[in-house]
């Protein structure tokens, strides 16, 4: 999808989505090393961002020009009694506020729903966030407490 910003230059936007076998040895890089920019670095939360789920997750980003800005990874539950969930959801730093958080979520909800007819989808938000991922249905299922001293509340979206 090509675009225009405000100086009228023409930027090709794509939106990708691959499970881990098919991403190649620059795009897991490249997606590793955002979200430890964000998670990490911006955030100051030194936690192993590494967390051994990757493997099994289908990873939906967005480029432009080539370029990764933004990214979510959909996890499948672990047990029978685990959700499908949505993690790790980014938008860097100079791209925030322009909708592409909005189109990233409704991209993953999508995908949960119609791909792998999720009955429900977890998420794991932080707080300040709530109001963001309520205005797509999500609805708070645990009190608000802290996880590396960062705020985060429990959050579920149950289709009807």
């Amino acid at each position: 999808m090509e675009r225009k910003n405000k100086k009228e230059e023409v930027f090709t936007l794509n939106w990708i989505q691959k499970n881990y076998k098919d991403l190649t040895k620059d795009e897991l890089y490249d997606l590793l090393k955002l979200r430890v920019e964000v998670f990490v670095v911006e955030q100051e939360c030194p936690y192993p961002e590494v967390d051994g789920r990757d493997k099994e997750c289908m990873h939906i980003w967005l480029e432009e020009n080539g370029k990764l800005f933004a990214y979510c990874r959909i996890v499948p539950p672990e047990t029978d009694k685990d959700y499908y969930a949505i993690g790790r959801v980014i938008v860097i730093k100079e791209k925030r506020g322009q909708g592409y958080a909005k189109e990233l979520m409704e991209k993953a909800i999508a995908f949960l729903r119609d791909e792998w007819e999720a009955e429900q989808i977890w998420l794991h938000g932080q707080e300040y966030l709530r109001g963001f991922y309520g205005s797509f249905g999500f609805k708070e299922i645990t009190d608000v407490y802290l996880e590396d001293n960062i705020p985060h509340v429990d959050m579920l979206l149950e289709f009807e």
